[in-house]
């Protein structure tokens, strides 16, 4: 049975083959609705159903609630419609020239700071990957499976794609990235996916919120909005637990240094000890932010990194500082362990 979904407002219109999802009927037609981990965990391509009916399969209640459901919103990564449906979504415009590719490469470097790896790998001389700032890679492994991670780097800066590891242990492969893994090994991968990118088209300020290794899009959004000359200033509050957390603190206070108008950082721990001599800001990174501003309704919201930190942004940003919900744009980071238990 084939569906024919209508998108609102846009008025476009696709099909969906039997036992496909929205989104994958969509994409492959060239519309171009959001998603980010396209297993239901991570709630980016949540829209409603404005007619006709969907079953869902495989959506957390976290990424999508009981209440949610209620009001008529689905997961579209997870939604097979039920004959014809009319949703309303936000699409995105400018996908068509970024296809998505499998690709060989080859691991040109391995730099360990603290317990992430910063991996660069080199692509064929004959390709070249487009892909926005801010979007992620599938690395393909060999038993099947695959590990998704940011690309750290920005779209000007190509001759690498750089990526984030933090070391997990128990984790096979950031344990094999840190214990076994040589430059010059050979891998696949598959890419560019995600729509967690930098909306060039607003004037708005940008806060940009981080935990952990959820700084590796954020380098590339920053390094994106600096080389592109935009005058909209940025805030970054980056999150972790002790300062050698901070693994790239270094480059986020030369930004701050080097362009003062424009950039401000403000590292935020939750765990710091008497013997760190720590003088910056304590407490949960979200929360830091809301000290910070009273009103959010005139800024655009980046936020990356812990589940339960883009969870507690979104509710508070929203609900209690004003942030338009539209503005607030999210890629929340699972652990493949966390993967296999749903």
């Amino acid at each position: 049975m084939v569906s024919q979904i209508k998108v609102q407002p846009s008025g476009h219109a696709f099909s969906v083959n039997e036992h496909e999802t929205i989104l994958e009927a969509a994409l492959r037609q060239g519309i171009a609705l959001p998603y980010g981990c396209r297993n239901g965990a991570c709630g980016a391509c949540r829209g409603k159903v404005l007619s006709g009916e969907v079953s869902l399969e495989g959506q957390t209640e976290q990424a999508l609630s009981v209440q949610d459901q209620a009001q008529g919103y689905t997961l579209f990564c997870c939604a097979h419609p039920q004959g014809d449906v009319t949703i309303e979504a936000n699409e995105l415009t400018s996908f068509g020239d970024m296809p998505i590719k499998t690709l060989p490469c080859r691991v040109e470097s391995i730099e360990k700071v603290h317990d992430v790896a910063i991996l660069r790998l080199k692509l064929p001389v004959s390709e070249r990957l487009q892909f926005r700032a801010g979007q992620y890679i599938d690395i393909l492994l060999k038993d099947g499976k695959a590990r998704s991670f940011s690309i750290a780097n920005a779209p000007h800066d190509d001759a690498f794609l750089e990526l984030h590891i933090r070391h997990q242990a128990g984790g096979s492969f950031s344990e094999y990235v840190f214990n076994q893994m040589k430059p010059r090994e050979i891998m696949r991968f598959k890419g560019p996916l995600g729509s967690f990118y930098l909306r060039e088209d607003s004037e708005a300020p940008i806060i940009l919120v981080a935990t952990g290794t959820g700084f590796a899009p954020i380098k590339g959004l920053v390094e994106h909005a600096l080389h592109l000359g935009l005058s909209r200033p940025m805030t970054l509050y980056w999150g972790a637990r002790s300062p050698a957390d901070l693994y790239l603190s270094s480059l986020a206070e030369e930004w701050q240094s080097k362009y003062p108008e424009l950039f401000r950082y403000v590292p935020v721990l939750s765990g710091a000890q008497p013997e760190d001599h720590w003088t910056g800001r304590h407490g949960y990174v979200h929360q830091a932010v809301m000290d910070d501003y009273d009103d959010l309704s005139a800024y655009q919201v980046y936020a990356c990194g812990l589940p339960a930190m883009v969870e507690a942004a979104h509710r508070g940003f929203i609900a209690e500082r004003g942030l338009p919900e539209h503005e607030f744009f999210s890629d929340a980071f699972f652990l493949a362990k966390d993967m296999q238990a749903r």
